[in-house]
């Protein structure tokens, strides 16, 4: 009998070999694909995305946009783009203190802001008037003299007239402000005035030495540590702080006084600090009128002689306010909350003249 060769069990199974020689030949196995985009950055994604469609839409916007006023009909036609827009009153914000900007960007938010969009505004052939939205306690004497210069300029050279509009409040460096224009408007409630000057100090000298710290400075002259929070304030140092008082206070009378058309004897008297609601500073003449922002837009497309009901252009820096929105809608806030930190940070930290109310 005799003894067969054991046969494969699994016909269909190829030989090690063969298998072996299919494994070597076969291709690499494809990477895994990579996982997913965090939610943040789908959406910083999306907002990119948004931003170039609305940058899109606002190119086309601006091709087909009709000529009111003329006679024009949508559509994209050699008359349409030639048009001439309809007169229009600009509109620009003053919130909060004011203070030079940390940022010299276009997303700055600081008096360089204001005053470019000031200047864009006025540039504008289509623009006939501005109105100046007020809502500030002042700020610091540089910032507000550089808005106040640029308000003047438009004036002097643009010939474009510019009327405040007081909101909450428009005081000190806020009123300061007002006075160049040619028309101020408040709120029965505003508060205004405190024309004057501050320096504020604080010495924690006292308390440093419960602490048991003491501060040594090297200075290369006597007056160069003034305004020292570690030491009381020399008779001598107190006199050359009030002659810079002073001189401060006398250029904002000189501003009040000219703008308003009135002397300085009689603007001093109102200028000691004090405050004013809207119907108290019009009595005193701080204020041509009492009224709202509707009233404030009729009187600025009067005073440039605008006909009809005028357009309103708010140049409110479009990529600040791109940002903002954007910001709202996938960053929570994040921006809104950086700019309260920022303005936290410049009110304690500013050591200077203010034209403020605190």
């Amino acid at each position: 009998m005799s003894m067969e060769e054991p046969q494969n069990q699994n016909p269909q199974e190829p030989p090690a070999e063969a298998a072996a020689s299919d494994l070597a030949a076969a291709p690499p196995p494809s990477p895994e694909p990579p996982p997913p985009a965090p939610p943040r950055k789908r959406r910083l994604i999306w907002a990119l995305v948004i931003l170039y469609f609305a940058a899109l839409a606002a190119a086309v916007v601006l091709l087909i946009r009709p000529s009111k006023g003329t006679g024009g009909t949508p559509g994209l036609d050699p008359g349409a783009l030639l048009a001439v827009r309809k007169e229009a009153v600009g509109w620009v914000g003053v919130s909060g203190a004011i203070y030079q900007s940390e940022s010299s960007g276009p997303w700055g938010r600081g008096s360089q802001s204001i005053v470019r969009r000031l200047k864009n505004l006025a540039e504008r052939k289509d623009v006939k008037a501005i109105v100046l939205d007020i809502n500030s306690p002042g700020g610091s004497v540089g910032a507000v003299q550089e808005i106040h210069s640029q308000i003047e300029r438009i004036r002097r050279e643009k010939k474009k007239p510019v009327v405040a509009l007081m909101g909450d409040i428009a005081a000190s460096g806020g009123y300061y402000l007002a006075a160049g224009c040619d028309r101020i408007v408040a709120h029965p409630g505003t508060l205004t005035g405190s024309i004057g000057v501050i320096f504020h100090v604080a010495n924690v000298e006292g308390l440093f030495s419960k602490l048991g710290v003491k501060s040594e400075t090297v200075k290369s002259g006597k007056m160069k540590d003034i305004g020292s929070m570690t030491r009381a304030m020399t008779k001598e140092e107190r006199e050359l702080l009030q002659a810079l008082i002073d001189d401060a206070y006398g250029q904002f009378l000189k501003a009040v006084s000219d703008g308003r058309g009135m002397p300085q004897e009689v603007v001093k008297p109102l200028a000691d600090g004090r405050i004013f609601t809207g119907a108290q500073a019009l009595e005193s003449r701080l204020v041509d009128e009492l009224g709202d922002s509707q009233r404030a837009l009729e009187l600025a497309a009067k005073l440039g002689k605008i006909s009809g009901k005028p357009e309103v252009v708010r140049d409110a820096e479009s990529f600040t306010s791109l940002l903002q929105l954007l910001d709202g809608a996938f960053g929570g806030g994040a921006l809104r909350e950086a700019a309260f930190l920022r303005s936290m940070r410049e009110n304690l930290s500013f050591s200077g003249l203010e034209y403020r109310w605190r």
